[in-house]
């Protein structure tokens, strides 16, 4: 398997060569050689943080370690992380380990905080079936909706607990397939899932769902036939695999999880289909 034209791999090697300078994700993604927003989702399916997370991180995890080895000047440290006065380091700092930067130089050990120690990419892509493309029709999703961290996105399962009693139940649906829907992600590595259906209009619907619409797109299918508990093996190969070795770029648009009538909830078997948002290079 190809892995010289990993954007996760080249973003990693980066952000440990200039972590103490200041760096943007701007800079990350032109290195990456993909646009921000595949670096965001790439970064967040392989390494289960944010790209930003990481970075803040890693370069707190390095101040501490100068702390606890004695630096004299806490305003010094600050600054050769990258951060611009005593205060906002201080304020990062405690967030980040729960202990103040003058609590960790007065204990001299770092035994008691959990360090954001360098990641080294690990190999955990899958072989994929090559993809179908189409051209996919306009679609308006109705579903609940919830904000997510890769960090906290093992919640979406219960999500999907939630949501059963209305399917089948939502005025205008159409059809029988569920969609789990990604959409509006930011670069502090937040995403919005819908998980819904497909509906005609989005008159009379109940207060607590949300409303996507979804324009027309061309789109790279790939099905997912194992456990739905592998399904983040599959987005990670897409998105730091076959995207930039294939020739097309994803496009800042929503992608989602197709599941049709195959696919049991109650087992998580059957299979799925996920499709992503693509245009030529």
């Amino acid at each position: 398997m190809n892995t010289r034209n990993n954007p996760v791999g080249k973003a990693l090697w980066y952000i440990e060569s200039h972590f103490t300078e200041d760096i943007a994700l701007d800079d990350i993604a032109t290195v990456a050689g993909v646009s921000r927003y595949h670096l965001s989702r790439a970064f967040g399916l392989a390494m289960r943080s944010s790209l930003a997370r990481y970075v803040r991180g890693r370069r707190l995890t390095e101040a501490a370690r100068a702390l606890a080895n004695g630096a004299p000047d806490i305003l010094t440290v600050a600054l050769d992380v990258g951060y611009g006065s005593h205060e906002a380091f201080s304020r990062a700092f405690r967030d980040q380990f729960g202990i103040t930067p003058e609590a960790v130089r007065a204990q001299h050990t770092l035994e008691n905080i959990q360090l954001v120690q360098a990641i080294k990419m690990e190999e955990t892509m899958i072989q994929l079936e090559p993809p179908t493309f189409v051209t996919g029709k306009p679609l308006l999703i109705a579903g609940l909706k919830e904000r997510y961290t890769e960090e906290s996105s093992s919640g979406i399962p219960a999500q999907w607990s939630r949501v059963q009693p209305y399917l089948g139940n939502i005025p205008g649906q159409v059809g029988r397939v569920a969609y789990g829907v990604v959409c509006n992600a930011d670069e502090a590595g937040t995403m919005e899932y819908i998980c819904g259906v497909e509906v005609s209009h989005f008159a009379a619907l109940p207060p607590e769902l949300a409303r996507l619409r979804i324009p027309e797109q061309r789109y790279a299918v790939f099905k997912h036939n194992d456990h739905i508990s592998r399904i983040r093996s599959t987005w990670h190969t897409i998105f730091s695999e076959w995207i930039p070795n294939c020739g097309y770029e994803v496009v800042d648009a929503p992608d989602f999880e197709r599941y049709d009538e195959n696919f049991d909830p109650r087992t998580g078997t059957g299979g799925l289909e996920i499709w992503v948002p693509i245009r030529k290079k």
